[in-house]
């Protein structure tokens, strides 16, 4: 699939295509035996329904939540159970990306309890926030950057930089371990000149933009790097347009607003993805035998990105900042 043009009228031609045309599936896979990793798997997600989906499949999976993991890891035996299969190999863990200590708590603990092997790490977690671009400033994380870029970006560097070791290890081991990075078309919002200039715009949606497509230079610079080496597949994509509560979990919504979300319910699944649907295309990536590393995709296939994210000269200067950023940390 080419790349779209941004413009509003492209994007509503292509969503209403993607909605009238018959949903990809992904073919299922034997899972057995490998260890998995689902950010962000709140329920109600794509992250739990990708969770949901490998662990049915036979796969050890552990999901993460900003809060209570508990709630997570129950509700998939549950559900698990009422589909008739036997639930095994599933823990949970509390993780936020905006906060080092957390995610370097969370690979601690991931070390600790998985004997050091990881196959697959499906970096879902991420935030939208101020859809209806109330904000008039930037919101900052506490140690000073601008939320999207910190939680969707940096917290997914970080994590992916200290539980690297075991996918590398596991993947020499096995031929095969995978990192799969969920993006978004929203990506075209990017700018590869706004990586290395003070912020032109405030707005929320170029912010979560800019993360997405720092996301897919993740993706191809993983693949690049380590492709080879650790038998590493690399993997970005775009899910889909669907009705989870990340992208209907707004904050401090007005009063009108929550009364016409809930009239709005019933009918989401005639003009939006269900999370269901939208996970198809993530659990492809992670699973499929065939998947060739180092691409963007949609709808189970591959798919062209904006032409900034194949600019590999601001791939590497990206990298290379983060990763003095994460040094900086001190927490290898």
């Amino acid at each position: 699939m080419a790349y779209r043009p941004g413009s509003g009228i492209s994007k509503a031609f292509h969503h209403m295509w993607e909605l009238c045309s018959p949903k990809p599936v992904a073919e299922r896979v034997d899972m057995s035996g490998r260890k998995v990793i689902v950010t962000g798997a709140t329920p109600g997600s794509i992250g739990y329904q990708v969770a949901r989906t490998l662990a049915a499949w036979g796969a050890d999976v552990t999901v993460t939540c900003p809060r209570d993991s508990d709630a997570a890891r129950e509700a998939l035996f549950r559900d698990l159970r009422d589909a008739g299969r036997q639930p095994h190999g599933i823990e949970a863990h509390r993780l936020d990306l905006a906060d080092a200590g957390s995610v370097a708590d969370f690979a601690a603990w991931y070390r600790e309890t998985s004997g050091g092997r990881l196959d697959v790490l499906i970096n879902n977690a991420g935030i939208l926030r101020d859809v209806l671009w109330r904000w008039r400033e930037q919101r900052l994380s506490a140690d000073g950057f601008e939320i999207h870029w910190r939680t969707n970006y940096l917290g997914t560097f970080h994590l992916t930089r200290l539980l690297l070791p075991m996918l590398l290890e596991s993947g020499r081991r096995s031929g095969d371990a995978r990192v799969v990075n969920v993006s978004s078309h929203q990506h075209d919002k990017g700018s590869n000149d706004r990586f290395f200039a003070p912020p032109d715009r405030l707005d929320s949606w170029t912010a979560y933009g800019q993360s997405k497509l720092a996301l897919i230079h993740h993706a191809f610079a993983l693949q690049r790097r380590y492709g080879a080496d650790g038998n590493l597949r690399s993997a970005a994509l775009h899910p889909g347009s669907a009705y989870s509560n990340m992208t209907f979990g707004w904050q401090d919504e007005p009063l009108w607003l929550r009364r016409t979300k809930r009239l709005f319910t019933p009918l989401a699944p005639l003009i939006l993805l269900t999370p269901n649907q939208a996970a198809q295309t993530t659990i492809h990536c992670a699973t499929d035998p065939h998947l060739e590393g180092g691409h963007y995709h949609e709808r189970c296939a591959k798919a062209e990105p904006i032409p900034d994210a194949r600019d590999e000269a601001a791939s590497r200067r990206l990298w290379e900042e983060t990763d003095r950023w994460v040094r900086s940390l001190g927490q290898e």
